[in-house]
């Protein structure tokens, strides 16, 4: 027997058992058998010699009085020294929220069958019956040229239907006198809003979002749930949340704002109380709002409520009519007239019964906003950039249809059929992606890692998609006025990508930096461990994390090269014929996640959180295998319909070229090259395989955006396309069966108009001499005259008088010098 036959056998057990995840006794106990066979069989010294180091390996590893007092505490040791002290503000960013199917990804094996076995999502019968009364009502009371021109803002009688229906009451519960809607409830009315007007679904989701009824309800007294939930249910207090300001955006931790525990006078009482002086900004719906909910920095310098002085991030409710509050003028953010603008006070007084949640909350805002900002920053932007997606899908492929040059529809060209892949794909994905956050939230996790992934890659997508909608479109979109498509949202789309959480942040800081550390199995584990003064307790905690972190790690290096060598063909997976290989693939992107994390972690401590570049491609390889779980579980819960598999299919492999870019990029540039090239031939032993969707398949999503079908019906689910006068997109989209059928008759014309000696006519001449030169039969010649009808409809667009471009305010002061005032 060859001497190579024990090595051989020690590797392909320790691959075995670290590819199956197996206890480090087992691997002992394969192993020793492997060897006693090559003892057996006369390799008698090679094997006691492997034997004898497996005896080395193993023996301090399982008994745990050898284990820890050896390689234990030094470890503590070390790690204490290692890691950077974290800040009160970091510690609240990592440890909020929970971990959900994000943490499964993170593992480097996932258990598809957790995922696929989550409750299918679904409304109460309360939930559609709103959706289908008053949302559809007030989708038609929508006219965005009224709005963005005429108005610059709802126009009254919007502001009282949605008052008195309580669409600002949607997440209050009923005994407070709200809807008591589920979070997919939330979340399917601001996409159907979004649909029509980001200016109607930004009024309504942020009173839904993050402010005061959110942060009530989780943590407000009773008294103040008692007063003001069924006052902001009934539309009686329109709520904001002043939270940003000209030197704390992003880094909201550093808000300049302060209020002083002083005593002064509250409705002609001495009472204790802050005295707050403030200057926020951006501040959705502060110029109409009745109740202002306030950040700032709490100071108790006289000691009147405790010890300490400087007691931290703190909210409170100021009323509008509060003296010395001042709303100032409004932004106008993009032409795009939501109500939004600025709000300053100094040495505004209010008793310490208006901060939310009373004293007994001071100091605990930064964890009241992280915690409440998971569960609304999950619903309305990505619900908003969802339903604009959605629309852009089935309203740019009827166009795309309709619309004609150079005798063909124009989505029969390659590179309108390349954007329309593009819409269709990412709509599929984006709509996918917003429903699974926000079932996430009604199965009661609070998801800020997956809620970030949401709100920048739904946001960033919606972008894109406004983008290549407004190529389609071309004039269309370009010029504005009541028959436009597309052109407001276009203007708006940046909006979104600059709120909650600046996106380039989102992306390079956030996804990846707290979700390596909040939903790793074992790296919140150690910290803690680490972080505890009791040595003996420390040791214990770290004894039982760190070392099913090295076999993890391991693990997922063998499953790395593994899964590659092997293309990913090879293992059980869930799914049916088609999507068996899809989930195949993302065992071995997440083993390859996995794998990374652990060595970056491993390599670079504390200094990873400086690597802005690494950590936004590892955030990407995390995002796309969480986009694509959404993707797949929803796939799996509409019964894996046929339709949508070319849909599907382009979802995997845009996501599978991103992740393989990420990752490559990411070994390209590791900070410590030489990992990066040992690391490359584990995770590519092939190279990089994965490519764009091709072109059959873009031309496939393509076309079935242009015709009715199944898949294209399921993705005008929840879009707002009755055709009415206000919405020139539910038009186009109604007509695209007339425009189908007109086609065979309208080929046969031309066909035989093209052929004929007859000079130019106008379009009724020419139908008259088809009729008599029997072309076409009078029938025919109806349907033609049909389809002209709503092709001009189609593309139609809007010229105006001078005057009529003028705003009022012009008109008004058009004798007077215009004045504008620089905003502080």
């Amino acid at each position: 027997m060859s001497v190579a036959i024990p090595f051989l056998v020690f590797l392909l057990a320790g691959a075995f058992a670290a590819y199956h995840r197996l206890r480090l006794a087992w691997w002992a106990a394969i192993t020793a058998t492997g060897l006693l066979a090559c003892w057996l069989l006369g390799a008698n010294q090679i094997a006691t010699l492997v034997a004898g180091i497996v005896l080395l390996l193993t023996l301090p590893l399982l008994i745990p009085a050898i284990r820890k007092p050896l390689l234990t505490a030094p470890a503590l040791k070390f790690l204490r020294k290692a890691l950077p002290p974290l800040s009160k503000t970091e510690r609240i960013a990592l440890e909020t929220g929970s971990v959900g199917f994000e943490g499964e990804l993170f593992s480097g094996d996932p258990d598809w069958n957790t995922l696929l076995g989550y409750p299918k999502p679904q409304l109460s019968a309360e939930e559609q019956a709103f959706l289908d009364g008053p949302v559809e009502e007030l989708c038609k009371m929508v006219d965005e040229w009224q709005i963005n021109h005429v108005h610059a803002d709802l126009p009254p009688e919007m502001w009282d239907y949605i008052k008195q229906n309580k669409f600002f009451g949607m997440i209050i519960p009923k005994e407070y006198g709200g809807l008591g809607f589920s979070a997919l409830g939330h979340h399917k009315v601001i996409q159907k809003l979004a649909s029509v007007s980001s200016v109607v679904s930004s009024t309504v989701g942020v009173p839904n979002s993050l402010g005061p009824g959110e942060l009530l309800m989780h943590y407000g007294t009773q008294e103040q749930k008692d007063y003001y939930l069924p006052r902001l249910a009934a539309g009686q207090e329109v709520p904001c949340f002043a939270l940003t300001g000209p030197f704390a955006g992003s880094d909201a931790t550093s808000i300049p704002d302060f209020g002083i525990v002083c005593k002064g006078e509250w409705n002609g009482a001495n009472v204790l109380g802050i005295k707050l002086t403030f200057d926020k900004r951006y501040i959705t719906l502060a110029p109409v709002a009745t109740i202002i909910g306030l950040a700032f920095r709490m100071y108790d310098p006289d000691g009147l409520i405790g010890d300490t002085k400087d007691i931290g991030i703190t909210l409170a409710l100021l009323p509008r009519e509060t003296d010395g509050v001042e709303v100032g003028r409004r932004h106008f953010p993009l032409n795009s007239p939501f109500q939004n603008g600025p709000v300053r006070g100094k040495e505004v007084f209010i008793p310490l019964s208006q901060l939310i949640g009373g004293v007994d909350k001071a100091g605990f805002g930064w964890n009241m906003l992280n915690e409440c900002l998971a569960v609304g920053r999950s619903i309305t932007l990505p619900s908003t950039a969802s339903g604009g997606s959605k629309f852009a899908a089935v309203v740019g492929g009827a166009y795309a249809r309709i619309r004609k040059q150079f005798g063909l529809s124009i989505g029969r060209f390659e590179g309108v059929e390349e954007a329309l892949a593009r819409i269709g794909g990412k709509a599929y994905v984006a709509s996918a992606l917003s429903q699974a956050t926000a079932a996430a939230v009604d199965r009661g996790d609070v998801p800020s890692v997956p809620s970030a992934i949401a709100k920048y890659h739904c946001t960033s997508m919606g972008r894109e998609v406004a983008s290549d909608f407004m190529d389609i479109v071309g004039g269309k979109g370009i010029i504005l006025g009541p028959r436009n498509l597309g052109g407001r949202a276009w203007q708006a789309s940046p909006i979104a990508i600059t709120v909650e959480g600046a996106n380039i942040m989102t992306r390079s800081l956030l996804i990846f930096g707290q979700g390596s550390i909040l939903c790793h199995p074992y790296i919140m584990k150690e910290m803690k461990a680490a972080q505890d003064p009791d040595t003996k307790a420390g040791v214990d905690a770290l004894d039982a994390a760190l070392f099913p972190h090295i076999g993890n790690a391991i693990s997922n290096a063998v499953r790395s090269f593994w899964f590659g060598i092997t293309g990913a063909k090879i293992g059980s997976a869930p799914g049916d014929d088609n999507t068996r290989r899809y989930f195949r693939r993302m065992d071995r992107y997440a083993a390859n996640l996995a794998l990374l994390t652990d060595v970056s972690l491993g390599a670079l401590g504390g200094k990873l959180k400086f690597k802005e570049s690494l950590s936004g491609r590892l955030g990407d390889v995390l995002s796309h295998l969480y986009m694509l779980s959404a993707v797949l579980k929803r796939h799996h819960d509409e019964g894996a319909p046929e339709a949508d598999k070319q849909l599907l299919a382009w979802a995997f492999h845009h996501s599978a070229h991103q992740i393989e870019l990420a990752l490559s990029q990411a070994l390209r540039n590791f900070p410590i090259k030489p990992l990066g090239w040992l690391l490359w031939p584990v995770v590519f032993p092939w190279g990089r395989r994965a490519t764009q969707p091709g072109d059959r398949l873009c031309h496939r999503v393509a076309m079935s955006l242009m015709a009715p079908n199944e898949a294209r019906d399921r993705l005008a689910q929840g879009v707002f396309l009755t055709p009415c006068a206000n919405n020139p997109g539910g038009r186009i989209d109604s007509y695209l069966a007339k425009a189908i059928a007109a086609e065979p008759v309208e080929r046969k014309f031309l066909k035989a108009l093209k052929s004929s000696d007859i000079e130019a006519l106008d379009f009724k001449s020419q139908l008259d001499e088809g009729v008599r030169e029997g072309w076409i039969t009078t029938d025919e010649r109806k349907q033609l005259e049909e389809l002209r009808e709503l092709t001009i409809d189609a593309i139609s667009v809007d010229d105006f008088d001078v005057e009529e471009l003028r705003s009022a305010g012009y008109r008004d002061t058009a004798q007077h010098p215009h004045k504008s005032r620089e905003a502080a």
